[in-house]
């Protein structure tokens, strides 16, 4: 890649994005807005789509030749390089008035492995970035991941697929198994947000299944710039492109993939 092509600046292009995306929609938050059903408890709201919409027309024209993926208007992935998008990570808190969801931008190549991402939380007043050959950023200072390297020790945090009702895989028995093992797990709703936190050392590990790539995909280069572990649930490459992730600070991630093969 060229300088201005480099990983550090496509992340600092997905910041720069990022955040009037977010502060567009903070504009309807706690607000009154239109929400729809794209499943039983799969929400969209009005701001899903215009948030997107500013993305997708800042990305294109910026980076015309990059192909994007994202959440309400699909796409499809290119031969080298795709940005993957999430114009609200966490729709449900956001419908809700809970402040726990962001904006998310992330780049990967076509294998899945991702280049560069910047997520923005705007009701939390904290953004993060992270690329390949630099480090993560919470809010423009350097982070990394934690140090804690006992389970029992460990704050963790997962979600739970949106079919959870029907399904057997719905992580229950995961979640039960970690909640007795680990200090404590915390559920708060946006995928993306839980790898940053990783990234930041606030959680020693995160694990999830049955993601879309616009979920992880940002937060999955922010975590790995920031030294995190990024491996799929039997302990192979990280699938970001299948849904499939553990993330840790790497000294719980062995402990952590035995207790989750335990669990089915």
């Amino acid at each position: 890649m060229s300088p201005s092509r480099s990983p550090a600046a496509l992340a600092a292009l997905a910041l720069e994005v990022a955040v009037e995306a977010g502060a567009l929609a903070l504009t309807g938050y706690r607000h009154p807005k239109r929400v729809a059903h794209k499943g039983a408890i799969d929400l969209v709201t009005e701001f899903d789509t215009r948030v997107e919409e500013l993305i997708r027309a800042r990305l294109a024209q910026a980076t015309p030749d990059i192909a994007l993926v994202a959440e309400e208007g699909g796409g499809d992935a290119g031969a080298a390089l795709t940005w993957y998008v999430d114009p609200i990570d966490g729709t449900t808190n956001y419908a809700h008035g809970h402040p726990f969801w962001c904006v998310a931008i992330g780049l990967a190549r076509a294998d899945g492995s991702p280049v560069a991402g910047a997520v923005v939380a705007p009701a939390l007043a904290t953004h993060w970035t992270g690329a390949e050959g630099r480090p993560a950023e919470r809010s423009g200072e350097p982070c990394r991941v934690s140090e804690v390297d006992r389970l029992d020790q460990a704050l963790l945090a997962t979600g739970f697929p949106y079919d959870r009702h029907t399904s057997a895989a719905n992580n229950f028995a995961a979640f039960v198994a970690a909640k007795k093992r680990a200090q404590g797990v915390r559920r708060c709703g946006s995928a993306a947000l839980d790898l940053c936190l990783v990234a930041d050392g606030t959680y020693d590990g995160y694990w999830e299944r049955k993601l879309k790539p616009w979920d992880v995909m940002a937060g999955a280069a922010i975590a790995a710039a920031a030294g995190a572990r990024l491996t799929s649930l039997g302990g192979s490459a990280p699938r970001p492109l299948t849904g499939e992730l553990v993330a840790t600070n790497g000294r719980v991630h062995d402990e952590l993939l035995e207790l989750l093969r335990a669990a089915g």
